[in-house]
């Protein structure tokens, strides 16, 4: 039984459209990594529940990198598990100029057993060796385990660390397409420590599951977030792409996610054929879209949320 090194899919050479298919099992990569890899090109798979992978992880007490973003937040205690846990901010390098890194991951609260916490930039190398360190003082056996929500950006993580502390360069997949890694894969870095990636955890009500590929492209951040800032006197409306409006009056917010997004405001009212919520939202509180980003609200405010069927929203008090 070979798996693909890029995805951790079992190789096989008979069903075209399954999870694994190669048409030579001397091949490292399944097809679908393959294209990902030298052609961009995506095949989407069916989305399957990775909850019972979880339930084993957390059965072996090892030590479980957490891996998050700045975009995603807002979900950490949907994750069931007892093991010791590094909860490890990814994509430093997108998080917007100003805001106070350690300050961030220190206020983030959830009920896991979290031991340490460490911001980090793949991109840049930043912080890495400190993650490194807290891995090998904190790790139970040589087998540490890399779990997070789809788009945190373990892949990239895991490549990058056994580039730098193993010597060669990663293989697995990079994408920020979801459902990309499908099943477990075991990296050695080097004698003392082999890091495990998992399948990114769904989130049913997230954007990312929803979105086409070319949406997803402006979705995902690629560069420092600039966040937008808008005075609302009188009735104003802010329109995103296609999925998202938001009806106010008279406030103050601060808009963060993606820059490549088409954000317009717009000065009178109009109909939309978006899911329709009424909400009232405290000041210092940010209404968080899953899978996009958040609106942080700096004065109370009574608006009207139109949002694109299946994509769930939440409120909190503001993390900036």
């Amino acid at each position: 039984m070979i798996k693909c090194l890029g995805c951790g899919a079992i190789l096989q050479d008979k069903l075209p459209l399954e999870e694994g298919y190669t048409k030579d099992l001397n091949n490292k990569l399944c097809e679908r990594c393959f294209n990902i890899k030298h052609y961009n090109k995506y095949v989407k798979m069916p989305n399957k529940d990775y909850s019972k992978i979880i339930k084993d992880i957390d059965k072996r007490g090892d030590l479980i990198l957490l891996v998050t973003d700045f975009l995603s937040l807002y979900n950490l205690d949907e994750i069931e598990i007892s093991s010791p846990v590094i909860l490890v901010f990814t994509k430093a390098d997108l998080m917007p100029r100003g805001i106070d890194k350690e300050r961030l991951i220190n206020k983030i609260k959830c009920k896991l057993n979290v031991i340490d916490r460490v911001c980090v930039s793949s991109k840049n190398n930043y912080n890495l060796d400190l993650l490194y360190e807290k891995i090998v003082k904190n790790k139970k056996s040589a087998d540490v385990y890399v779990i997070g929500y789809t788009n945190a950006g373990k892949s990239s993580l895991i490549n990058k660390l056994v580039k730098n502390y193993g010597g060669f360069l990663g293989e697995i997949t990079e994408s920020n397409l979801p459902s990309t890694t499908l099943d477990k894969i075991f990296v050695k870095v080097n004698d003392n420590l082999t890091l495990i990636d998992t399948p990114g955890l769904l989130d049913n009500e997230s954007m990312v599951l929803e979105a086409s590929a070319f949406l997803l492209k402006k979705i995902v951040p690629r560069k420092e977030i600039r966040p937008l800032s808008f005075q609302v006197k009188g009735f104003q409306s802010l329109i995103i792409e296609d999925f998202m409006k938001v009806d106010m009056v008279d406030t103050n917010i601060v808009c963060y996610m993606s820059n490549d997004l088409d954000v317009r405001r717009i000065y009178k009212s109009k109909s939309s054929l978006l899911k329709r919520y009424d909400l009232d939202i405290n000041k210092n509180s940010d209404l968080v879209i899953k899978g996009v980003g958040f609106v942080s609200f700096k004065k109370d405010s009574k608006i009207t949320l139109w949002l694109k069927d299946n994509i769930g929203f939440l409120i909190r008090d503001s993390i900036i």
